[in-house]
């Protein structure tokens, strides 16, 4: 029987003024005993998440912490048509940040010598 139909009988038989006191009871006994069951089993699955995601070796070397390890990045199964299309929404992407960084830099330099909009000029000794 479910939690939720367990507590709906149980306010329903407070409301009757208790007139079967043993159902009542016997009602209230499988509600606990459902919620203990429910909370073991929450108990057992996170200690086996726990477990799982424990490091098998627990000694290193190197003055990482523990506990931290590298994400392995997951390969991406990719068509090459598909690769170019990911490719061009990764660059255009990419651009209108750099946009965006270049809009929110020159209103913020507004006392800069040169005006916005007009790449300072190169001399042509590379300097």
């Amino acid at each position: 029987m479910k939690l939720k139909k367990l507590r709906k009988k149980i306010q329903q038989l407070e409301k009757r003024l208790r007139e079967d006191p043993e159902k009542l009871a016997r009602l209230k006994r499988k509600l606990q005993q459902a919620e203990s069951v429910k909370a073991l089993k929450a108990a057992r699955k996170s200690a086996a998440r726990v477990s799982a995601n424990r490091p098998t070796s627990m000694g290193s070397t190197s003055g990482e912490k523990p506990g931290l390890e590298k994400k392995v990045k997951r390969k991406l199964n990719l068509s090459p048509e598909g690769r170019a299309k990911l490719s061009a929404a990764m660059k255009a992407r990419w651009a209108a940040k750099r946009a965006a960084e270049a809009n929110s830099t020159t209103s913020s330099d507004q006392n800069s010598p040169t005006p916005p909009g007009q790449p300072p000029e190169n001399t042509g000794d590379g300097v």
